[in-house]
């Protein structure tokens, strides 16, 4: 039985205005600290799946997502068919952290730095941050951060993944946050996402199989 007009039009002023309210958290959140959280508005849905798309549940162990915010891309994420106990959120924003617990329950949620993932991790996990992780999906604003420590955090995130997994980014630059290493990663890319406003395309890094230059 289809749902009475009424009832419909109430769930999609329900859908709008969690969307604007989700959209006012961001904007105040990037006011405040626009370095950290680096965008003004959540990450649009076709962006959202799209990293979503390139994690790789098959894999054994957690999936981390770093910079959550308001949880659009861990929706994908579970929209996608992946548990919520396999998901572990680190965000560094209290607000965010605590929505993030209320709407996707039975997901780790994990108030933390995400640019010193592995303390963070082990930290919040004890002895299950020693498990390979299966999938990073991130979306920090990496280009908000010197080349330098950009290159880090990939490479730390590569190093707590298990061989052959990704570490899926987005940004909304022509090139990527972190050109590839020969012998210690490469990376691949998506098409452009042109219904994200603005415009976006995803990264995916993985661990190189070659020898060390």
């Amino acid at each position: 039985m289809e749902p009475a007009p009424q009832t419909s039009r109430r769930r999609i002023a329900g859908r709008v205005s969690s969307k604007i309210l989700d959209e006012m958290r961001f904007f105040r959140s990037w006011v405040e600290s626009p370095l950290k959280t680096g965008a003004v508005s959540p990450s649009g849905p076709a962006l959202a799946a799209m990293m979503a798309r390139h994690a790789e549940p098959d894999r054994e162990g957690p999936i981390v997502e770093l910079g959550p915010g308001t949880g659009v891309v861990t929706a994908a994420l579970a929209k996608r068919g992946i548990p919520l106990r396999r998901l572990v959120l680190v965000e560094f924003n209290p607000a965010f952290c605590k929505l993030l617990k209320k709407r996707f329950p039975g997901a780790t949620v994990i108030e933390g730095d995400a640019y010193a993932l592995g303390d963070t991790l082990k930290a919040a996990l004890g002895d299950r941050a020693e498990k390979p992780l299966a999938s990073i999906v991130s979306s920090l604003p990496l280009f908000s951060r010197p080349p330098a420590a950009r290159r880090d955090m990939v490479d730390v995130g590569l190093k707590l993944l298990a061989p052959g997994a990704p570490f899926v980014q987005f940004s909304y630059a022509l090139v990527p946050p972190v050109p590839p290493e020969h012998g210690r990663f490469g990376v691949d890319k998506s098409s452009w996402i042109v219904n994200n406003f603005p415009p976006a395309r995803v990264w995916i890094y993985r661990r190189s199989d070659a020898p060390a230059a």
